[in-house]
């Protein structure tokens, strides 16, 4: 056969073969829609928003969590939930507002010195430049109880909570300014400013509205309350804002409805609310130029403080031409600036048309002090049609928008029609409907809000889900609806239930601009972003006591919690410090004490504290609450807690009351031994001691007189032990033997410590490189599982660079990729032995190199380990 046969015949064949497995999947594919009922749209949107395993989305959306107090997360176009942020109320499994680090960040948010654990989460804000997301924070407003929280995305955790002074509840927040200089938060309820009682027949003269603007550092991700301001507004009820941007930077926009400033009263016979903050046929968009006022809240003589927070009064704001009104439809619900900052779009729940605002029509009205009248609070109110740029019939219940990449083109919600329309502010023309189910709220585009919108996507966050998922009961989970908006006309691609309160707005981000961590640096704080006060590494675990207060110093890493026993008194203050010592990504460990209504969330490098009193007598289990390894159940240990004003009768000593003369005997010749096995090691660390001169080095001296104090009682004890076995008492014997070994392992303790400084003083200097790799040694968790001079949960690691051929570059690989390695014999072996794998633990190619050189350095000591 020559050469073009057989290339031919291969082509004909591949060909054929490629047919054939097309055919196959076409078979199934067509089996499948057969079954579910599905036409090919339904594939095709199907295939829309399916990512294989290990494929990450594109977008990445933060929604408020409503009633939960919380943000959620997930991704565009899968749809798929990838977290529940706790902001405002605890979130059991990160342990937050149980830790004490995290609760001391839930407890930023009380108010008047009240303990707030719940909220109700509304607008997320993504921080900007240049009126750009910058995926750096996250901000939130709590409607219920006025707050703002700020979330760190390098961690997706809440870093602060800041409550407002004095509003006493918010809607128009939060909304970052185009440089994240401020985070705008608007009221909703108007409210007398301090906390005193004020009639409601005070309404118009003792309570106000308001816009605070909570200046921002945008480097370290905090409010500055103490730059912060409020303007001070009517009492009309103020609703959404948005920050200008562009051509508007500087001024800020808000929503209000009641400016018939009507106080309700049904039950006296009064119409309800809902008609008397409806009577007018316009409310008024409150328009102020942020910028301005900054520098006018600089002199204290343009200030009121109540509750210890600046108040810009309306007539300074007035004098100061920073503050004007324009009436807009009735009952509006959002203002939203064009990517340009030319425009502003403004939809009245009880109007049809969407109105399109001019901010160059506004500015000349300023500037040429052009005014229709004023409010009774003497704002000066500009003329709408002159404001105008025009406006557009969409349908019922116009709500929220959001911009598009084209220029011009739009997507609002249409409560009451259950739609989106696309439409064109510009040329004020409808362009297309799309149905949602049911009851549309907000919108979220893809960046929809910026000076870079991207399109392709919008979501509608829908206020009824209905007939769209399984009943659960009467109560529905909510309906986030995807639609595609990359082509001519919209299509709606899938639903996804949230069951987690009522979500009301969500933000997009390109997933790519987001730049969280895997791990933290080893003993981070991650609600402070410092190393924390009770960072400990392995061979540091200690518990120290001072008067009731017992202080344990803890660490975790596969497969162990270190100290595994624990006792205190009832009634002591238990303060625990734990570290994650992992460096694998992933590798998450939970900590939980029984009965005490504690738990934390460690992640890698993580160091997190736990408080709590010791209150109730008795054994309480702790343990790993992330199934992490093979040795996950062992992964425990206990704290027990006993009564100092008890006497316990020993269950040893109720034992021996039952055993016979013969087992009494066993028992004692086993106590005995365990104790010769014990001064044993005493004896090996003396004699390293004195071979060493210890007692040339004070800190040893020290440790070595206190380890001599404790042995110095042995004598006496043993001395009583004899005579009572000579005299036949064995249990008696058997009690001071007991305490012979209590006090071998206090003795034992020191000296080890003793032993373990003397090294230090004694070893040869570490290079610079070596002592990095000690501290990458420690930090990476390798003593963890790695004693040197001993074998522990790992091999000793003394002489490991001599154990293999190319020692260093074996175990340069091993550290770095150890996966790569289980299958060879050696490893295997020690795989088998020690019952656990060799985790990587995310060394780089410097530390690594830093580590090996400090192996050298411990080979060069060896006799000293």
């Amino acid at each position: 056969m020559n050469k073009r046969y057989s290339k031919l015949s291969s082509v004909l064949l591949g060909t054929a073969l490629s047919a054939t497995i097309a055919s196959a999947a076409t078979s199934d594919l067509s089996k499948v829609m057969k079954e579910r009922g599905l036409t090919e749209n339904d594939v095709i949107r199907a295939a829309k928003t399916y990512n294989p395993t290990g494929v990450k989305d594109e977008y990445v959306i933060f929604s408020s969590g409503g009633q939960s107090g919380q943000v959620i997360v997930y991704g565009v176009p899968s749809m798929r939930i990838l977290k529940y942020i706790g902001v405002f109320t605890p979130e059991p499994w990160q342990g937050y507002g149980y830790d004490k680090d995290s609760l001391k960040v839930l407890r930023q948010g009380n108010i008047r010195g009240r303990e707030i654990n719940w909220g109700d989460t509304h607008h997320p804000a993504l921080s900007e430049k240049d009126g750009k997301y910058d995926g750096r924070w996250l901000a939130i407003n709590d409607k219920a109880n006025p707050r703002i929280a700020v979330i760190d995305l390098e961690d997706f955790e809440t870093k602060q909570i800041v409550p407002n002074p004095v509003f006493k509840s918010n809607h128009g927040g939060a909304f970052f300014t185009p440089n994240s200089e401020y985070i705008i938060e608007a009221s909703q309820y108007a409210a007398p400013y301090d906390n005193e009682y004020h009639a409601i027949d005070d309404y118009k003269e003792s309570y106000r509205g308001g816009v605070t603007m909570w200046k921002f550092d945008d480097k370290i991700g905090r409010i500055m309350p103490k730059d912060s301001y409020t303007i001070e507004m009517p009492p009309y009820h103020q609703d959404l804002s948005d920050a200008g941007k562009g051509a508007s930077y500087g001024w800020g926009f808000t929503n209000s409805f009641n400016t018939e400033m009507y106080t309700g009263g049904i039950e006296v016979g009064n119409p309800p609310n809902e008609a008397g903050m409806s009577r007018n046929d316009t409310d008024f968009l409150h328009v102020y130029n942020w910028q301005k006022l900054a520098e006018v809240a600089k002199d204290p003589k343009n200030l009121k403080v109540v509750n210890g927070h600046n108040i810009i009064p309306i007539e300074v704001a007035v004098k100061n031409e920073a503050l004007f009104l324009i009436p807009e439809p009735k009952s509006p619900h959002g203002v939203d600036v064009s990517p340009d900052g030319k425009y502003m779009i403004v939809c009245g729940k009880l109007d049809t048309h969407a109105s399109v605002y001019s901010f160059e029509k506004i500015k000349k009205q300023i500037d040429n002090k052009e005014y229709i009248g004023k409010d009774p609070y003497g704002i000066p109110i500009l003329d709408m049609k002159k404001s105008l740029h025009g406006q557009l019939e969409l349908g019922l219940g116009p709500l929220h928008t959001q911009y598009s990449p084209v220029d011009g083109q739009v997507y609002t919600s249409l409560y009451v029609d259950s739609q989106v329309v696309k439409w064109d502010y510009k040329n004020l023309k409808v362009l297309d409907k799309e149905n949602v189910h049911y009851n549309i709220g907000h919108l979220a585009g893809m960046e929809g809000k910026t000076s870079d919108p991207q399109g392709e996507y919008i979501i509608a966050l829908n206020k009824l889900a209905i007939d769209r998922f399984q009943n659960v009961g009467p109560l529905h989970p909510q309906n986030h609806q995807l639609i595609d908006i990359s082509g001519k006309t919209m299509d709606l691609l899938v639903d996804m239930p949230l069951p987690l309160g009522e979500p009301h707005q969500a933000v997009g981000i390109r997933a790519s601009k987001l730049k969280p961590h895997v791990r933290y640096k080893m003993g981070t704080n991650s609600k402070t972003g410092k190393i924390h006060v009770g960072k400990t590494l392995a061979g540091q675990e200690r518990i120290e006591r001072d008067g009731n207060h017992v202080t344990i110093y803890a660490t975790l890493v596969r497969s162990h919690i270190n100290p595994e026993r624990i006792t205190v008194n009832k009634g002591d203050l238990v303060t625990m410090h734990m570290t994650n010592l992992e460096r694998a990504q992933d590798e998450t460990h939970g900590f939980t004490i029984g009965g005490f209504d504690q738990h934390a969330s460690l992640e890698p490098g993580e160091t997190t504290t736990m408080e709590f009193t010791a209150d109730i007598e008795g054994v309480f289990p702790y343990y790993c609450t992330e199934f992490c390894s093979a040795l996950h159940l062992e992964m425990m240990g206990y704290l027990m807690v006993k009564d100092p004003n008890k006497k316990y009768v020993s269950a040893t000593k109720m034992k021996m009351k039952t055993m016979s003369p013969a087992e009494l005997k066993a028992e004692y010749e086993k106590t005995v031994a365990v104790n010769a096995a014990t001064d044993s090691v005493i004896q090996s660390v003396v004699k390293f001691l004195k071979a060493n001169g210890f007692d040339k080095h004070k800190v040893v001296a020290d440790l070595v007189t206190d380890a001599f104090d404790q042995y110095g009682q042995i004598p006496a004890e043993k001395k009583k032990a004899d005579a009572a076995v000579a005299s036949g008492d064995m249990e008696k014997a058997i009690l001071h033997e007991g305490m012979i070994w209590q006090l071998m392992v206090k003795t034992a303790d020191v000296g080890i410590r003793a032993k373990d400084t003397l090294v230090r003083k004694i070893a040869t200097e570490q290079s610079p490189a070596a002592a990095r790799g000690e501290t990458a040694f420690a930090e990476g968790g390798c003593n963890g599982c790695h004693v040197v001079g001993k074998v522990s949960s790992g091999p000793d690691l003394t002489g490991v660079l001599q154990r293999h051929e190319n020692g260093e570059d074996w175990v340069s690989r091993f550290i770095q990729h150890p996966e790569t390695m289980y299958e060879e014999p050696y490893v295997k072996g020690m795989i088998d032995y020690f019952k656990i794998k060799m985790p990587d633990q995310d060394m780089s190619e410097k530390e690594t190199k830093d580590i090996i050189e400090y192996l050298k350095w411990i080979d060069e000591n060896a006799n000293l380990f």
